[in-house]
């Protein structure tokens, strides 16, 4: 299954991420090297947000990885929040869905 760490920033994110990024994405390159995180990055123009890609049998990962997040730990993360993500097209789609043929 896939799940969807949603991040919503504050507006000064920009100014204040260098103090965290270093743990910030030392946490993240973890998760994808354990086959959790696939694929993450922030929103741009505006930068008010950001997108992870986990993957998993349940979103206790996305979960996890929030809640120890430097970002979410200072207050750069306004909320955040998880979301199942039911994907059907691409090779890696967790339920793929062919047209008939």
């Amino acid at each position: 299954m896939h799940f969807l760490l949603l991040y919503d920033f504050v507006p000064d994110y920009v100014q204040r991420r260098p103090l965290h990024r270093s743990e910030h994405l030392r946490l993240a390159w973890e998760a994808h090297r354990r086959g959790e995180l696939v694929l993450a990055g922030a929103l741009a123009d505006p930068v008010d947000g950001a997108v992870l890609w986990f993957q998993g049998e349940n979103d206790q990962a996305a979960r996890a990885f929030a809640e120890s997040d430097p970002y979410v730990k200072a207050g750069l993360v306004r909320r955040w929040s998880v979301r199942a993500w039911t994907t059907v097209v691409g090779e890696m789609a967790a339920t793929p869905v062919r047209p008939p043929a």
